[in-house]
Order: C-alpha cells, then sequence, then structure tokens
C-alpha cells in the first residue's frame, strides 16, 4: 500500500511539475512556434517564476472584451500566421504592448494577426520577455528577441512565402517602442550570433507605430529620447495615437518630428479622442479605424499593391 501511494505522489508530482512549465498562453492549433533562442535566451535566469495570465475580473474591458494580460514570459517565442487565401508576400512581426511588465497578447497580438491574414499580409507574433525587459538600454532583452525575431522571419522568407524586403514591424505602447528601436537598432545585434538568422539584417522594411511610449521624456519637457536616433536608414513609419492619451502624445509627434528631420517617409495621424489601450476593436471613436490607414500607407509605399480591391 506504501508502494502504490510513493509512486502515485511521484506521479502527481511530475504532472504538477510538467503543468508548470507549460506556458499561460499557447496560439490556436494549426499554427507554426518557434523558440526565438533555441538554447536560452541570454542572460537566462535559474527557475524562473512560472508563464501566468495575470487579468483579473476587476481588470477593464476593452470595447466590452476582457483581455489576455500575458506576465512572467522568460521563454520567448514567435509564431507564424500566414493568410489563408490571397498572400500578398508582405509580413509584419508583431510586439503587443503592456509597459515591458505584462503582453497584452490577444489584443495586441492574435486579433491584429487575424486583421493582417484579412489583407494577405503574414503575421508573425512575437511573445518577448516579460517583465523588467526594456525599455532598452535599461534592460536588452525584449531588443535582443525583437532583433532575432527579425532575422529569424528573414531566414525563413522562402520556406516562409515571404518577401524578405517587405518584412515590417507593428508595436503597441512598449511594443511601439520596441519598433522604434528595432527601427534604429539593426546594425549590430546585441547578443552573440547563434546560426544563419543572425547573418541576415534585423532591419525592418516598414514599422507601424500605435499609440508608443518611451519615445519622448516627459521629466525633461518630452525631449527626444536620445536612445532612438533616428538616421536616413530607420524604414518608413506610420504612426497613430489620441491626443487624449495618458501616456502623452508627444510620444508621436517627437518621433515624426525625428523621422521628417531625417528625410524618413513617415505618416502621422493624431485623432482628438481615444485613450490608450485599444487595439483593432472598433468602438464609435474615429481612431479605431487606424487598420484602414494602416492599409492604404500600405499601398501607398508599394509595400502592398497599388490597387486597392
Amino acid at each position: 500500500m506504501r508502494k502504490h501511494f510513493f509512486l502515485f505522489a511521484v506521479i502527481a508530482g511530475i504532472s504538477t511539475s510538467l503543468l508548470a512549465q507549460q506556458p499561460a498562453w499557447q496560439p490556436t492549433p494549426g499554427h507554426l512556434t518557434l523558440p526565438v533562442w533555441p538554447h536560452g535566451a541570454p542572460g537566462a535566469q535559474p527557475n524562473p517564476s512560472p508563464e501566468v495570465d495575470t487579468t483579473t475580473a476587476k481588470d477593464n474591458l476593452i470595447a466590452g472584451k476582457p483581455l489576455i494580460r500575458l506576465g512572467n514570459v522568460s521563454t520567448p517565442t514567435l509564431t507564424l500566421y500566414a493568410p489563408k487565401g490571397k498572400n500578398t508576400g508582405a509580413a509584419v512581426v508583431v510586439f503587443p504592448g503592456g509597459s515591458y511588465h505584462i503582453l497584452a497578447i490577444d489584443l495586441e497580438g492574435t486579433e491584429v494577426c487575424d486583421w493582417l491574414n484579412s489583407i494577405g499580409v503574414t503575421c508573425v507574433l512575437l511573445k518577448y520577455r516579460v517583465p523588467d525587459s526594456g525599455p532598452y538600454p535599461k534592460s536588452s532583452a525584449a531588443l535582443q528577441d525583437a532583433q532575432r525575431a527579425l532575422g529569424i522571419v528573414r531566414a525563413h522568407a522562402d520556406e516562409w512565402h515571404i518577401d524578405p524586403h517587405r518584412i515590417g514591424v507593428l508595436g503597441f505602447s512598449a511594443g511601439a517602442h520596441l519598433a522604434a528601436a528595432l527601427s534604429t537598432h539593426f546594425d549590430q545585434r546585441l547578443y552573440d550570433p547563434i546560426d544563419a538568422a543572425d547573418q541576415v539584417s534585423c532591419r525592418p522594411d516598414f514599422a507601424v507605430i500605435v499609440y508608443p511610449g518611451y519615445l519622448a521624456l516627459s521629466e525633461q519637457n518630452f525631449a527626444p529620447n536620445p536612445d532612438i536616433q533616428v538616421t536616413d536608414k530607420t524604414p518608413p513609419t506610420f504612426i497613430v495615437q489620441a491626443e487624449d492619451d495618458p501616456v502623452h502624445i508627444e510620444n508621436s509627434t517627437v518621433y515624426f518630428l525625428a523621422l521628417k528631420n531625417a528625410k524618413v517617409p513617415a505618416e502621422l495621424h493624431i485623432y482628438a479622442q481615444g485613450g490608450h489601450g485599444y487595439g483593432l476593436r472598433r468602438t464609435d471613436l474615429p481612431v479605431t479605424s487606424w487598420p484602414q490607414s494602416v492599409e492604404v500607407w500600405l499601398h501607398t509605399i508599394k509595400i502592398l499593391p497599388s490597387t486597392i480591391h
């Protein structure tokens, strides 16, 4: 009897351990998911806290629906969402926001991929490390993940039916800062190269910046963030934000002026109302029509075919 009890306890312990190691969020079946780091992320800590959905019943709803607030991400992954119908050959790597503390993995991740797929664009969702993984250079972890992810996508371009010269990034809030950071920190990897994915460029071909943070320093009268140095090599950029955003509209206006001064093609949309953190969920506020404006812009800069159907 004791033997059986001991065996049951061992099996139960193993099951609990395996359950604890399972990620709190996984994509729906049918999507290829790859680890960003095949042998563990740079500087990975031993025995990290388990990944968890931090959302509670008291958290706010967006457009009447809850969202997943994914925390304790220590094993970053990228998940491929390929268009089921037409494929334009363009691709976008998506960076959810969450103050470098959590990831709004559905609101600013999977729902974005659904929209991109609907317009014939391949989406690659990056589940990057949080918390305390940015902004760069306070921490380089999230930017390391972004650099590596862009390289992986470009290295798999043929296999994934992607044009390697039409790979962009799209980020929200902290993820928008990450998109800007990658747009200005692509000439040198922040980690030791691992494989062929680190031998190709990690420069995005375009960037979409949605209600960004960390691009203007509120404590310095909204001076430009000196760690985001725009040059003429920074990719064409689309920026959108609401004027009443508590994260401050200056993040968008300051970054737009830096792009303009560097003669980088840029488009800026400022709406009167909308606040922060609406993702793609439609409300009666005009700011939530921003995906349609992005689609027009992608045609304008010839990432998508010139004729809109």
